[in-house]
């Protein structure tokens, strides 16, 4: 993530970077890929954000897989740069085939356990916290809600 702007000001311009982006995947059609991350904390509770972009909701750590980039290394880096946590196992939860921004989607979803507190990185995450399995917080986002189901569906959650 481009650290050269200062905070506030990266903050201020990820909604318009959000929104760009979704358009222009709608104009090119083109197949994406990302990864989302279940990370639960010693106790089992469950990690969720607010990004500092796109719908006011609580959702998890992931973001796009880059060309040629190994989904299992795009987990570990993007819960590094959105939390500063380096998680020491990272297991393949499930692959959904979806539909963001009017382009195909493969999601790739990963759970792993934290046993710190995370720190939003201020830029991309403005807020990181765990919450019971069994009281998840609302407003989830529609893609969360989603990937959370995978997950309790291989019986971790």
């Amino acid at each position: 993530m481009a650290t050269f702007l200062p905070a506030p000001l990266h903050r201020a311009l990820m909604p318009l970077a959000y929104r760009a982006r979704h358009w222009w995947r709608r104009l090119r059609k083109q197949p994406i890929a990302g990864v989302s991350v279940i990370v639960t904390n010693l106790s089992g509770d469950v990690l969720l954000l607010k990004h500092s972009y796109g719908p006011d909701v609580w959702g998890l750590p992931g973001g796009g897989l880059g060309k040629g980039e190994d989904p299992q290394e795009a987990a570990r880096r993007e819960v590094r740069e959105e939390l500063g946590v380096n998680l020491a196992r990272i297991e393949p939860v499930g692959i959904l085939e979806e539909v963001l921004s009017g382009c195909p989607h493969t999601a790739y979803i990963f759970a792993g356990v934290c046993d710190r507190q995370p720190r939003p990185d201020g830029r991309e995450v403005t807020e990181a916290r765990f919450f019971p399995s069994h009281s998840l917080p609302e407003p989830l986002g529609r893609t969360t809600r989603a990937r959370i189901a995978v997950w309790r569906a291989r019986g971790t959650g």
